[in-house]
């Protein structure tokens, strides 16, 4: 089995000596810092006395404070627990930030105003400061400020409506694709940023919200909206631009098939022994099977049921047809191109999903150990010009907390 490198890679990173304090909770901001730190960033994770959430967010656990959850979204970055509700605790975050390139955070708008840094603050103090801020709605405007989880922005933002069967109700995607993806555009925000810094010397805010990125997913049915103001329905697992482009059931369980022209049409008909359908005047033309998109559904479901899954794929595949068997997650991690793009991490007792940004000559190197929560107070306040008599007494102040010097992987 292949994975990407645990340590450092010949080069380094591609973030090497980029210095991160990822403030942010839950997922969007995690997965980026995260990100971040998979391509050599040093990102310190600044939890609160109570803990990120998503420490909680099980079973399973992979240590008393740990869930799976929050192990995906964290690994490779030191971390340390700073009460930022205290003064002593924002005088930390000052020096802290000081010292930092990229600042990640998801506050509710307000709470850094409240804490003495509003942006203008931030730029005046700290001018090379690239500070990515990440909210469900925005700062300002109708919904501005209000608190946004994924399957809420799924719904304001149309993704629901589209997604499920045609006479069912609107589903909710399986996965947090609004939080994933927004973290994603996180991190390449913060590269742009950190690209232009090379030529003005100066940061900027790098604004990522949920709203933005699920109004950006919603092609091809924004642009059947803006084209001529039809709504778009749910379609299930079809297209509702392409066919045939679904889900069908084989012999052994479900596959899909994904026909993109009429040539490819013509080598389904062929493979299935169904020739007559590609001269069907309904079926000539994609525009034609999106039109009689139910009658090609009929016509072609008997002739896929009589079949094995892998037995279709591999013909279908040959004739350049994309197919695949509908893989449940199990069957998704361990299929072999999965794993020999190094896509399972493995690393002792840590297993996670490697970086999905590959790089030939400085690749992600996952530094897998996850942190418990304040393992790291005491080293990082020490490298940021603390002594140990002003450790000591902001942990007894309570405005940090030190875990000591373990961690969990």
């Amino acid at each position: 089995m292949t994975h990407p490198p645990t340590g450092p890679g010949p080069h380094g990173g591609a973030l090497t000596g980029v210095k991160v304090l990822d403030l942010s909770r839950v997922l969007a901001g995690p997965y980026c810092a995260q990100m971040l730190a998979d391509h050599g960033a040093d990102v310190i994770k600044v939890e609160p006395p109570a803990g990120d959430e998503t420490r909680g967010w099980g079973p399973p656990f992979v240590a008393p404070d740990t869930s799976a959850y929050y192990q995906n979204l964290n690994r490779g970055k030191k971390n340390i627990v700073v009460d930022l509700s205290l003064p002593e605790g924002r005088d930390i975050l000052d020096t802290l930030l000081r010292d930092a390139d990229v600042l990640v955070e998801n506050f509710k708008a307000g709470t850094l105003a409240k804490w003495g840094y509003p942006d203008e603050e931030l730029r005046r103090r700290f001018p090379a400061l690239v500070h990515c801020r990440v909210t469900g709605f925005g700062t300002d405007g109708p919904l501005g400020g209000q608190p946004g989880y994924d399957a809420v922005l799924q719904a304001y933002g149309g993704l629901m409506s589209v997604n499920g069967e045609a006479d069912g109700p609107p589903l909710r995607v399986g996965v947090p694709v609004v939080d994933q993806v927004t973290g994603i555009l996180a991190f390449s925000g913060i590269l742009l940023a950190l690209y232009e810094r090379h030529r003005s010397g100066l940061g900027q805010l790098v604004d990522c919200t949920l709203l933005d990125t699920v109004v950006s997913l919603l092609h091809p049915h924004s642009a059947s909206w803006l084209a001529d103001d039809s709504v778009p329905r749910r379609t299930g697992s079809a297209h509702p631009s392409i066919a045939p482009y679904d889900a069908f059931a084989a012999a052994d369980g479900p596959l899909f098939v994904a026909v993109g022209n009429d040539r490819q049409f013509g080598a389904l008909t062929e493979v299935l022994e169904v020739p007559a359908l590609a001269r069907d005047p309904r079926f000539r033309t994609n525009p034609d099977r999106v039109r009689h998109q139910q009658e090609l559904r009929a016509a072609l479901e008997k002739a896929i049921a009589a079949r094995p899954r892998a037995e279709l794929t591999a013909l279908l595949t040959a004739r350049g047809i994309p197919a695949s068997p509908v893989h449940d997650v199990a069957e998704a991690l361990t299929a072999p191109q999965v794993r020999h793009r190094g896509l399972v991490v493995e690393d002792g007792d840590y297993r996670g999903i490697a970086s999905p940004v590959s790089l030939s000559r400085t690749p992600a190197s996952v530094r897998a150990e996850v942190r418990s929560a304040g393992a790291d107070t005491r080293e990082v306040l020490a490298a940021r010009g603390f002594d140990q008599e002003a450790i000591e007494g902001a942990v007894g102040r309570g405005a940090v907390r030190s875990a000591g010097t373990g961690g969990e992987a």
